[in-house]
């Protein structure tokens, strides 16, 4: 590979004593990810300056070094050896998927952390997303409490520990936030608890910010709105192809932005007509047909806007290197289609689109039941929440208002 790149240099750069081995398998890996060759060559030609800041270090062999000291040496800010940072950010990348730095030991709060979420996974059975959010909680508390210097300190525990790190989450977080964060605090100290490491009963001890059943109204926009939306994406250059294949697979079958992100191209089964989902909180796969709309569309994508990349995923990004879009990008992208569109769609995120569906399948005189199924709910009262308020079956219940009766004089 650094034979076609550099046909007359590439000797100086496999000379180099630490690095020289390794250029050529980091330049067909960048290769694979979609970079040009152009960028590759800027890239590798930073070489020799980052030998240099090694030897300076006395790094005579690369097990010596760990990937985050590597990833030290990037120029801060990036901008002002933009090609350097980069090759640092690769090579770091490179080398540790081989194993060739040293690894980082996980500290006492890390490895606790990970035993619980191997508790919600197998027991609790929650979805990746959901995971998160629970290791962000639990890493924060025991970042508060100190725990990777004292791990001593969760015996010594108490409930004044635990509002004081409430009430310092609750100048960043409005109700409903600080809801969920006290629901998976209170998870947690009942699996400690279970490990006899705090207290029982701690988790009783929190108080949760009130919250009100159906107080915020739902999120559905009439019918007309996301059809416009759609109408308004230009479908003439490959993003726009992209976005709107996106944007038509929420509107058609619910999907989140995690889902559309996670669609496979073996998802797409084009011989029976269908698509295959897999719903990552119900877990249980759904098989959809096919329409005609979102095929052509998703035909469009793949023939003329899709970049060439070895990635099983549908929708990539549009930038080198080509990587899979994640569920941000994708709400980022819907974004950026509701600001651009001047149809007066309101910028609720991508989660509006599953709610307007919800109204206009109930309207159309769909189950609550197949409505469920085809969002993924496991119950129907989540189901609810989606269809609590219908303008139409409301006007329609409303009784007229009593004439006023004149008064009689005697």
């Amino acid at each position: 590979m650094l034979i076609d790149l550099f046909p007359r240099a590439h000797a100086r750069f496999q000379k180099l004593p630490l690095l020289g081995d390794h250029l050529d398998g980091l330049a067909q890996q960048l290769t694979v990810q979609g970079f040009r060759p152009s960028r590759i060559r800027r890239r590798i030609c930073k070489a020799p300056v980052l030998e240099a800041m090694l030897a300076s270090l006395g790094i005579r062999d690369l097990g010596e070094l760990s990937r985050e000291r590597l990833l030290s040496l990037a120029p801060r800010p990036a901008r002002n050896q933009r090609e350097l940072s980069a090759l640092v950010r690769s090579m770091a990348a490179f080398l540790a998927d081989r194993d060739l730095v040293q690894g980082v030991d996980p500290g006492p709060g890390e490895v606790l952390v990970r035993s619980y979420l191997e508790f919600l996974r197998q027991v609790r059975g929650l979805a990746v997303s959901t995971l998160r959010h629970h290791r962000r909680t639990a890493l924060d508390l025991l970042k508060f409490l100190g725990y990777d210097d004292r791990p001593e300190v969760l015996e010594t525990i108490s409930s004044q520990h635990i509002e004081a790190f409430v009430v310092q989450g609750a100048k960043t977080l409005g109700r409903g936030s600080l809801q969920h964060l006290v629901s998976q605090l209170r998870c947690l100290l009942r699996f400690l608890a279970t490990r006899g490491e705090v207290a029982s009963g701690l988790d009783a001890h929190i108080d949760t910010p009130p919250t009100y059943r159906d107080e915020q109204l739902p999120r559905a926009q009439p019918w007309e709105a996301v059809q416009a939306l759609l109408a308004e994406i230009d479908c003439t250059t490959p993003v726009g192809r992209r976005d709107y294949a996106m944007c038509l697979l929420m509107a058609t079958y619910g999907l989140r932005a995690s889902e559309v992100a996670a669609l496979q191209l073996d998802s797409l089964l084009w011989r029976s007509g269908q698509i295959r989902l897999d719903r990552p909180k119900g877990r249980k796969p759904l098989a959809l047909p096919l329409t005609d709309e979102v095929g052509t569309a998703l035909v469009d994508y793949l023939r003329h806007g899709r970049p060439r990349s070895q990635h099983r995923r549908v929708f990539l990004g549009s930038r080198q290197p080509v990587v899979p879009l994640r569920p941000g990008a994708v709400r980022a992208a819907f974004r950026r289609r509701v600001q651009r569109s001047g149809t007066g769609f309101p910028d609720a995120g991508t989660h509006c689109v599953r709610h307007s569906l919800a109204i206009h399948l109930l309207r159309s005189d769909v189950s609550i039941e197949s409505i469920g199924g085809l969002l993924g709910h496991r119950s129907l009262v989540t189901t609810g929440q989606y269809l609590r308020l219908d303008d139409n079956a409301l006007r329609a219940a409303a009784l007229d208002l009593p004439l006023p009766v004149k008064e009689v004089r005697p």
